[in-house]
């Protein structure tokens, strides 16, 4: 199941600081009772942005500075919690295409390289640094150059760490290599499995 390569992901960027961010914070269990994932993006941080609004703040997600972003920043173990894939298929939907954080939660990262969003690390200071500059300037566009292994912002640039394997499977456009084998030898595999008949 090859998808299209990952090289480089540019656009404006929100700001969504803080550790630990859970998939519940990300899309409230309730919105999960759709039977596909579309309209999952509306719902994204929902209970967030109606905490903000009722100590009469704006959420970053919500605001319209940010409005169109493309490039979330956040903080350390981002998407923590449980294993659903309905909460980097809400962001993917919102119009999020990478993210850079602290780190990630091992399975919301598997999940979101599956559907072609980098997920790219940073230090703290340097993170801070980055939220900085998009709310001093959030036009600015945010650039995830995945040949260079760096994050780049007007003239800020700073490396960026990623795992191998998800790095390599962005960049080639293998995003499962199980899958890969199967449609490459189907009938090889099947041959090998002896309860598989009339695939």
């Amino acid at each position: 199941m090859a998808l299209q390569k990952v090289l480089n992901v540019s656009g404006t960027a929100v700001p969504v600081m803080g550790d630990e961010i859970d998939t519940d914070r990300i899309i409230p269990a309730r919105f999960m009772k759709c039977v596909t994932f579309d309209g999952l993006g509306e719902f994204a941080f929902a209970d967030a942005i109606k905490e903000a609004e009722n100590a009469g703040r704006v959420f970053p997600f919500k605001s319209e500075k940010f409005a169109g972003a493309s490039v979330l920043v956040s903080g350390a173990n981002f998407g923590c919690g449980s294993s659903r894939e309905h909460a980097p298929q809400a962001l993917y939907r919102a119009g999020i295409r990478a993210i850079i954080a602290g780190s990630f939660a091992e399975i919301f990262f598997g999940n979101s390289t599956t559907l072609g969003i980098p997920c790219v690390s940073l230090p703290r200071e340097k993170l801070n640094e980055l939220a900085d500059l998009i709310n001093q300037q959030p036009e600015m566009v945010v650039e995830i150059d995945l040949e260079e292994k760096c994050v780049k912002a007007g003239d800020w640039v700073t490396p960026f760490t990623i795992a191998e394997t998800a790095y390599q499977a962005l960049v080639e456009g293998k995003f499962d290599p199980i899958a890969e084998l199967s449609e490459s030898n189907i009938d090889g595999v099947a041959a090998s499995l002896p309860y598989v008949s009339g695939y």
